[in-house]
């Protein structure tokens, strides 16, 4: 008898307190966790101060040396803020701040003379103040890193009237899309019968791919200006490539990301035979703002009077020039172009379907639980959105940070796979130029701590596709 009653007390305590512990214990060791995996990372960029030997000709020490001050106040930054959120998190849980929230919202419907029948209503001022608050405690944080990180490093290229004007549309286009999303999805499970979890997901299904058709024609444009590529050599060599892998091109536009920021990027988008290539003016080394500004400084006006000058003048190019030469952009598109070849993207797109459809049929298990719903406050109703909020985000987290960490695998596993496409192009050395040289504009540190890589980083360590892609440069 002695030893039942020595049992953890946990097991004694109502099911509902055992649930509310368990979520907490769980969000505390996901985050210490990834503290130590932070520190461990924070350690190499701490005591990496000189260019290891296998990255002498990879890396000058002045970017090594900024690269590793960057990713020092970024990981300082990252310290502070994931402290704020899983401490805020808590107390929200701790104080009762989600059935606050939604006695709250029924009040405002109340005012506005909706009754607690109209449940659905209820959710969505729910869903709006949730997001509003999410929006608004985030802010700081989010100004923080642009204008004193992101600006300090030389990325930042935004003012603070375009950073609110943009944080203020996004808001109001997040919302545009949650709220008739969301209010649907809930009369679907309402009215759905036994099955409402196959309709459910049927219906995030066609949300998902009509969001992914409208985002590059109507979302994005909202954001950024997005022009056609010019006619030129760059474009006819992109068109001869796609046409060589069977690659439906229909269009190639530059995005100003600019106007946002310095670091670079490419990728596709469009459903079957309408597909269409993105690439950043920050990635082409003619169209980068940054090479235009110093070619307007050094062309200024000639001079006469000495070397010095033009010295000075040559030294802030070589450091300056961004971007890259044609050859490496047609190498980084050769690379995009593989996830779609290899079927990268058709398997995401399956597996983040398979996941979302096991979720719902768990949800559907679930839902009926009302220890779930009082875990969290919730002793008198159980609101569907409420039923929710806890199954996916609260008791799947389990579930969900080890289905992140095997993503993680895979996407590495991809990207290898998209290099090795590239250089089947006859792509490598251009590949090989291309990524040092986007690692020098976004100043990517190339050292990593084994662990911390292994947890977080979707894409190889810098120095482990350079040494696949020579592998077969000497073939």
């Amino acid at each position: 008898m002695g030893m039942w009653a020595s049992l953890d007390p946990m097991w004694e305590m109502p099911a509902e307190k055992r649930i509310f512990g368990a979520v907490l214990l769980f969000s505390w060791t996901v985050y210490l966790w990834e503290t130590f995996l932070a520190q461990r990372q924070r350690q190499i960029y701490k005591t990496t101060t000189h260019v290891p030997l296998e990255l002498g000709q990879i890396m000058d020490s002045e970017t090594f040396e900024k690269s590793r001050l960057y990713q020092l106040d970024k990981s300082t930054f990252s310290f502070w803020s994931g402290l704020y959120s899983e401490i805020e998190g808590t107390l929200i849980l701790l104080f009762g701040g989600i059935p606050y929230l939604w006695r709250l919202s029924g009040r405002f419907c109340g005012y506005a003379g909706f009754g607690p029948e109209y449940e659905i209503t209820q959710s969505l001022v729910f869903l709006l103040m949730a997001t509003l608050f999410s929006a608004l405690t985030g802010l700081p944080w989010s100004l923080y890193n642009t204008f004193v990180i992101e600006e300090k490093h030389g990325f930042n290229q935004q003012t603070l009237g375009f950073f609110m004007k943009d944080a203020i549309k996004k808001f109001i286009v997040t919302q545009c899309i949650l709220l008739p999303v969301s209010s649907l999805l809930l009369y679907i499970i309402k009215i759905g019968g036994d099955y409402f979890f196959i309709y459910a997901w049927l219906f995030t299904l066609v949300v998902s791919l009509v969001l992914v058709t409208i985002y590059a024609d109507y979302i994005a444009p909202l954001f950024d200006k997005f022009t056609p590529l010019p006619e030129g050599k760059l474009k006819q060599e992109i068109e001869v490539m796609a046409k060589s892998i069977d690659f439906p091109l229909t269009k190639v536009y530059v995005v100003e990301g600019s106007k946002r920021s310095s670091h670079s990027n490419a990728y596709f988008y469009g459903f079957f035979k309408n597909k269409r290539i993105v690439l950043f003016d920050t990635l082409l080394e003619e169209y980068s703002v940054l090479n235009k500004d110093i070619q307007e400084e050094s062309g200024m006006e000639p001079r006469n009077d000495g070397e010095g000058d033009s010295e000075e003048i040559k030294a802030k190019v070589k450091n300056k020039k961004q971007g890259c030469k044609n050859e490496e952009v047609l190498a980084v598109l050769g690379h995009e172009l593989g996830h779609w070849k290899l079927g990268h993207t058709v398997k995401n797109i399956v597996i983040s379907q398979m996941n979302s459809f096991l979720c719902f049929f768990l949800f559907a298990v679930l839902i009926g639980r009302k220890e779930l719903f009082a875990a969290f406050g919730f002793y008198d109703s159980q609101p569907t959105l409420i039923g929710l909020l806890i199954i996916f985000q609260f008791i799947f987290s389990p579930y969900n940070e080890v289905l992140s960490f095997c993503l993680t695998v895979l996407s590495r596993r991809f990207e290898f796979q998209a290099d090795a496409f590239a250089k089947k192009l006859g792509k490598a050395k251009d590949l090989y130029s291309a990524l040092i040289k986007l690692n020098k504009d976004n100043l990517g540190f190339p050292v990593s701590d084994w662990l911390f890589s292994m947890w977080h980083y979707s894409h190889p360590p810098l120095l482990e596709r350079l040494q696949a892609l020579k592998n077969s440069k000497q073939d």
